[in-house]
């Protein structure tokens, strides 16, 4: 199934082990109650949190698949390559052939499907040749189990030259990058290094290229916009913020919207637009985000809000 126009994609990493089964299920069917279509997750989902093992997202997911029967309406994208090598393990599986095509087929048992939609690439592995991690990925495209091919948290650079080795065969055309409407501080940067800022560079070479999508996760900064104590997070700590989110209130209170409403649909209206990435741990966090493919932003209200805190 084809990505829509303008849509939010659900984030489906708390499903299973900080939002149990039930409520995994109850947000899945409000989201697609809503409209919703695109779902996004990995297999390493999440194997941090005590207990985990990386298997949660996805199984939760494929049983909730089993029982709704609605695989052929739905985007389905998952991950590979930072997955522990074992429980407790600090390696991760990596990009070489062999992770690669271990990876999928376990996340298509997991999921109980025999293709995704999107395919990615989680995080960098320059241990393996880019050349065999290209020509892995577009093997599975070329078999028919995956779709479209993404990558997440990659320099830019490394995004061009496996695009460039591509050549003709399938490539990455969706990119996957912390985003969101308040500016972050890059001389700070973020607890880990695994995470990957939207920058100038990345959206200059997404506008350029044409066949590029960019996937924005922490879009909403964990409830950062709503909850005062994680309101401006570390990376965020300068003084183009205030200003900025001043005018996310103001336009916000315009439109008698959420501030999350506005910081989506600034994004979805952006150039280039931009796909979100919203979790949910709640049937209620669904229905507000989802509100947000309702509101447009005025000229004169985009202006403000772009050159706040400039």
């Amino acid at each position: 199934m084809a990505i829509p126009q303008r849509t939010l994609a659900l984030g489906a990493l708390p499903f299973g082990t900080t939002v149990d089964e039930a409520t995994s299920f109850a947000v899945l069917d409000r989201f697609t109650e809503l409209g919703g279509t695109v779902i996004d997750t990995a297999n390493n989902y999440a194997y941090w949190v005590e207990g985990g093992t990386g298997d949660e997202s996805e199984a939760t997911l494929g049983r909730w698949l089993a029982a709704r029967g609605n695989r052929d309406g739905l985007v389905l994208s998952t991950k590979c390559g930072a997955r522990p090598t074992a429980p407790g393990a600090s390696e991760v599986e990596g990009l070489s052939e062999k992770a690669i095509r271990s990876a999928l087929d376990d996340s298509l048992r997991r999921l109980g499907v025999d293709r995704v939609d999107v395919f990615w690439a989680h995080v960098e592995d320059r241990a393996v040749p880019l050349a065999e991690t290209v020509a892995a990925l577009a093997d599975l495209v070329d078999e028919g189990r995956a779709g479209e091919l993404g990558v997440s948290n990659h320099a830019v650079w490394r995004v061009e030259r496996a695009r460039a080795l591509a050549g003709d065969r399938p490539r990455y055309t969706h990119l996957q990058y912390r985003h969101s409407y308040l500016q972050p501080r890059f001389d700070k940067g973020l607890p880990s290094t695994a995470h990957v800022h939207v920058t100038r560079e990345l959206l200059d070479y997404t506008r350029s290229e044409g066949d590029l999508t960019i996937w924005a996760y922490s879009a909403l900064l964990s409830g950062g916009y709503t909850r005062p104590e994680v309101e401006v997070p570390d990376a965020y700590d300068h003084p183009g913020t205030a200003p900025r989110l001043a005018a996310l209130r103001e336009v916000a209170g315009e439109l008698g919207a959420t501030v999350n409403q506005v910081v989506l649909a600034w994004l979805l209206d952006g150039e280039p637009s931009i796909l979100p990435v919203v979790g949910a741990s709640r049937v209620e966090q669904v229905e507000e985000v989802m509100g947000a493919l309702d509101l447009t932003l005025d000229p004169d209200q985009r202006r403000r809000l772009d050159e706040a805190g400039s």
